[in-house]
């Protein structure tokens, strides 16, 4: 099991908060493993994989101009689906992932670039917390390694987050530092 899903499913389940996750290139892989972990129930709302780009929009409310202009594979698409998918299902959060896992290109992007997103809430006082971010990567390796390394990096972008509401829990911060598979 997934360490990162883990602690998201606990610093979810003790801020009494949900999760939605918009997905493409990760095809589902990440809403497993956090499917995976018990207790995921208490806080995990639902996911979208939007695999083709028309999905993006129609199921995520992602600005079909910018499909057109950009493609999928942008970091601004994935800040939307994020953004949409936490709409959607009705969640105090929502990740997404986009990218290329190969063989070969798309949207005019080389294979192993990926952008992952988290949309949050925005509280007063909270620091950098909340809102959207956007996290772009350049991964190597095969697709299976990339669409690994993608999920990896998506929960660890919203553990961050999680983590900056709890500035004082050394724990927590501690857990993101040294987690991992």
């Amino acid at each position: 099991m997934n360490s990162r899903a883990a602690d998201v499913v606990r610093l979810l389940t003790v801020k009494g908060e949900t999760l939605a996750v918009a997905e493409s290139l990760t095809g589902g892989l990440v809403a497993a493993d956090i499917t995976g972990v018990p207790g995921a129930s208490k806080v995990f709302r639902g996911s979208v994989t939007a695999y083709a780009t028309e999905l993006k929009h129609r199921l995520l409310g992602v600005d079909p101009g910018l499909l057109e202009r950009r493609g999928a594979v942008d970091a601004q698409v994935a800040a939307e689906m994020a953004a949409g998918v936490r709409e959607a299902l009705g969640a105090d959060w929502g990740i997404a992932t986009t990218g290329v896992a190969g063989p070969d290109p798309q949207d005019g992007q080389p294979v192993g670039t990926v952008f992952v997103a988290v949309d949050g809430p925005v509280r007063p006082g909270s620091g950098s917390a909340g809102g959207g971010k956007v996290e772009a990567l350049r991964l190597n390796g095969g697709r299976a390694e990339i669409r690994m390394e993608s999920v990896r990096s998506v929960l660890a972008l919203l553990l961050r987050e999680l983590a900056g509401e709890h500035s004082g829990n050394e724990r927590t911060q501690d857990t993101e530092r040294n987690g991992g598979f």
